[in-house]
């Protein structure tokens, strides 16, 4: 599966932004979707994660509140749609797949950088 995320970009402290990744040429239909990102001398950390079906969803506590997973099979894409944005949340931006909940994320996204001002 080849994923490929967009939607990042440069915003002030309070913006918004939503994050698209898409599956090039295939469905995500029964893929387990979650976002991950990577601050400049940081390891990566979860953020975000929705069952394949869509009914569960996850957050990771920083983010909770402020991010909304969501997917739309039909469109084979999954967003990250991101209020409140603070200067910390300054990241490249991954998205990732499996196809079983029991194993880790084995399909990953090229990253797409963003970068809150304060």
């Amino acid at each position: 599966v080849q994923l490929q995320a967009s939607g990042g970009g440069l915003v002030q402290a309070g913006g918004s932004l939503r994050l698209s990744c898409a599956a090039a040429g295939r469905t995500l239909g029964y893929y387990h979707m979650a976002w991950f990102r990577q601050a400049p001398g940081k390891e990566r950390e979860y953020v975000a994660a929705i069952a394949w079906n869509g009914v569960s969803t996850y957050y990771a506590d920083s983010v909770k509140g402020r991010f909304t997973i969501s997917r739309d099979n039909a469109k084979i894409t999954v967003y990250l749609e991101m209020n409140s944005l603070k200067p910390e949340d300054t990241a490249i931006y991954y998205c990732a797949a499996k196809r079983s909940a029991s194993v880790p994320y084995n399909y990953w996204g090229q990253g797409t950088q963003v970068t809150v001002s304060s």
